[in-house]
């Protein structure tokens, strides 16, 4: 299953109810579970990002629809990319010409 690395910062709506973060998360992993989907682990961060989210869906439209209805909510932003496990990336670049 694809990995997947969420780089997220918390909207103004975000952090005016950011009290109820940790029940949101709670709830952002059972919704990632009913697509299919792990959050593998989460932080909380310091600096240009608020939180870092690592975790796995089945494919690129699962992993859409789960960004898709967190955005929906207005109260975090994120970017997304796509982690490569280190052996496959090793395994590409020896494979190069």
């Amino acid at each position: 299953m694809p990995t997947y690395v969420i780089l997220g910062k918390y909207t103004q709506k975000g952090i005016e109810n950011i009290k109820t973060s940790p029940e949101k998360r709670e709830a952002a992993q059972k919704m990632f579970e009913s697509i299919g989907g792990e959050f593998k682990d989460f932080y909380y961060t310091l600096g240009k990002y608020d939180f870092v989210v690592l975790c796995e869906a089945p494919d690129e439209r699962a992993m859409l629809k789960a960004l898709l209805i967190i955005a929906s909510k207005g109260e975090v932003r994120t970017e997304t990319l796509t982690a490569i496990p280190a052996d496959n990336g090793a395994g590409i670049i020896k494979g190069m010409p």
